[in-house]
């Protein structure tokens, strides 16, 4: 009964983002499609992301290396993390803060799920260390792409307001991920109306949360009356549920900048 009504009040979600979205394209002073689109899934997320999660635009991920990732559509983050602006309100947000990506687009083909796929496995691959240690008998890791981290591996996942066939889209897919490593592969996607994409057991047929070595690769269509957004409200939940971070370490990024000029000292 629970589920039944959720599900009711995130179909009439669905049919609003969609509403939304068709309005804003006629008023192209206020922004573009691109802008319209991500307000509104950013709001989305807002609604539904674990409390300790927070969705944001307008950001660019930086590594301790001095890497920065592609521009991200939205990023998920700590909601400690510290606020790194520029003077336009541009936020910078180090890479060992970040839960997740999102790619938003209007109309999802191939050529924008392979752009989408490899923006999501570079910023996956910025590297996480400027953490301050804790001390503790059991050290926290987070399994996930086949690998044992001792942090919060970056998610990737791509959100359209439409798209090409979803059986064309998992074929695109499919073979932007033949011979690369489950930790470049996007964790899933999804199209409001028709449904998702999510790697899944190859022989239950099981959802994973992530991809996974040897994982298949399994298509959902939507139920027309829900949409997918209780599916995705209910994957965000899953997957950021235990999203964690170690405390950050913001000397490393100050490294290379003099912090002053040692003048005195004075001893007891």
């Amino acid at each position: 009964m629970t589920q039944e009504k959720l599900g009711k009040i995130l179909s009439s979600v669905a049919k609003k983002m969609h509403a939304d979205f068709e309005q804003s394209k006629a008023f192209k002073h206020h922004g573009g499609a691109g802008t319209s689109r991500e307000a509104l899934t950013h709001s989305f997320l807002t609604g539904y992301l674990p409390s300790h999660v927070e969705a944001i635009h307008d950001a660019e991920i930086l590594a301790v290396t001095g890497d920065v990732s592609p521009q991200c559509d939205i990023v998920l983050i700590d909601r400690d993390t510290p606020p790194l602006t520029t003077l336009n309100g541009y936020r910078m947000i180090p890479n060992e803060c970040v839960y997740g990506v999102v790619e938003v687009k209007t109309k999802l083909d191939g050529d924008q799920l392979r752009d989408s796929c490899e923006k999501i496995s570079k910023a996956r691959a910025l590297q996480k260390s400027a953490y301050r240690p804790i001390r503790g008998l059991i050290p926290r890791t987070t399994t996930a792409y086949g690998r044992t981290y001792d942090y919060f591996p970056t998610s990737g996942f791509v959100v359209a307001f439409d798209s090409i066939k979803l059986e064309t889209l998992a074929g695109h897919l499919m073979d932007w991920c033949h011979g690369r490593d489950p930790i470049e592969w996007p964790d899933s996607v999804w199209v409001l109306g028709k449904g998702y994409l999510q790697w899944a057991d190859p022989k239950s047929g099981a959802l994973y949360r992530s991809p996974s070595p040897g994982a298949s690769l399994m298509q959902v269509d939507a139920i027309p009356d829900q949409d997918i957004l209780l599916p995705l409200a209910l994957h965000l939940n899953i997957h950021f549920s235990d999203a964690w971070m170690h405390p950050l370490d913001l000397l490393p990024y100050a490294a290379a900048t003099s912090l002053g000029t040692p003048s005195k000292q004075w001893k007891f």
